[in-house]
């Protein structure tokens, strides 16, 4: 396995206070029951799968339950829960923020707070919920604000609304057509011309929309055309959890456009074996080496311009530091050495513009 190259734009993060409250209301996700996390098993994981830095997320069903002071109140806790999760842990994670949809203001107040204040790197957001999808008009007022912000958006399905089948969990199908009607909504509304500056993740490979994108184009071009439906949904990014296997992968690559797939783990909603799975399923995929690193990560740092500055001012303490450590004590007695981190010391700079 890679030693740390990948980037994780899909795990999950359950915080216990979260967790209480939806085990009190009888809720799930989907039909799975609520996993443990922690950010040491999340490590394990990482180090097992080569991955650098994973994103954080919260999945269904979200936080708003039907109230929108709770929904304001859980997204808040959920949010500064993932932001002490990066601090305590540079390098490792990051998070997009939970917002409260269909509250609309209050989503936007929260995504102004995390990406403000918390340096959220992007947000979260259901496919549906209760019925109305991303591209609803009714939630316009926050794409305008992700999009003054240049904001990423991830987009993760839930529960349809409507009865599961009967011994079929709603994760086992019903989530891949939540994503594929959120996607279809969007581009049929034009969302991705209004907005250009929102990037759009869909999770699990985008549902159905690569095998069946031609069978959907038309329904949501602007013209009618299948051309310009194709080109609509080959704008979204996807990323590969529980998706890279030898029967969804080949379509996944086929239609989209090679700079738009991420890595994606699913964990731990995906158990460690099944996360590990699939991984090893893309690792073994052919593709070339150029292809493979856009997806592990070069694909990530291009959505989330976040995550690459952070990687690269850590990366930077850390040399600063290893040179420091070389130099002895010299710079905490006298500005100015001729040691190795005369380039990178801050005093050293300091003291030749007095000198």
């Amino acid at each position: 396995m890679e030693n740390r190259l990948k980037i994780d734009t899909h795990m999950h993060v359950v915080p216990p206070d979260y967790a209480r409250w939806l085990s009190k209301k009888g809720l799930a996700a989907g039909g799975l029951p609520l996993p443990q996390s922690d950010a040491d098993a999340a490590l394990e994981l990482m180090e097992a799968s080569g991955t650098e830095l994973a994103i954080l997320s919260v999945s269904t069903p979200g936080v708003h339950l039907g109230c929108d002071d709770e929904a304001r109140a859980m997204a808040r806790y959920v949010n500064d829960y993932c932001s002490e999760v990066v601090q305590q842990h540079p390098g490792r994670f990051g998070f997009f923020a939970t917002l409260t949809l269909p509250d609309v203001e209050g989503a936007i107040a929260e995504a102004r707070y995390a990406l403000e204040y918390l340096h959220a790197d992007g947000v979260v957001v259901q496919a549906s919920v209760r019925g109305t999808y991303l591209g609803d008009p009714s939630w316009e007022p926050l794409l305008g604000e992700l999009n003054r912000r240049a904001a990423t958006v991830f987009v993760h399905p839930g529960e349809l609304p409507l009865a599961p089948l009967p011994g079929i969990p709603p994760f086992g199908a019903d989530f891949l057509l939540d994503t594929t009607r959120a996607a279809m909504s969007y581009a049929k509304s034009g969302a991705l011309e209004r907005f250009p500056d929102v990037k759009v993740i869909l999770a699990h490979a985008g549902g159905c929309v690569p095998y069946a994108a031609e069978r959907m184009a038309r329904h949501c071009s602007a013209d009618g055309t299948m051309e310009g439906g194709i080109a609509r949904l080959r704008s979204f990014y996807f990323d590969t959890a529980l998706s890279s296997g030898p029967y969804a992968l080949p379509s996944l690559l086929a239609f989209a456009q090679p700079d738009r797939v991420t890595f994606g783990s699913d964990w731990p909603y995906a158990s460690r074996d099944r996360s590990l799975h699939f991984t090893h399923g893309l690792q073994a995929y052919p593709m070339s080496d150029a292809q493979r690193l856009r997806i592990y990560r070069e694909n990530a740092l291009n959505a989330l311009p976040s995550i690459g500055r952070r990687l690269e001012h850590l990366a930077r303490a850390l040399e600063v530091s290893s040179a420091l450590d070389a130099c002895g004590s010299c710079c905490a007695l006298r500005w100015g050495c001729a040691g190795p981190a005369y380039a990178l010391c801050v005093p050293a700079s300091l003291g030749a513009q007095f000198a």
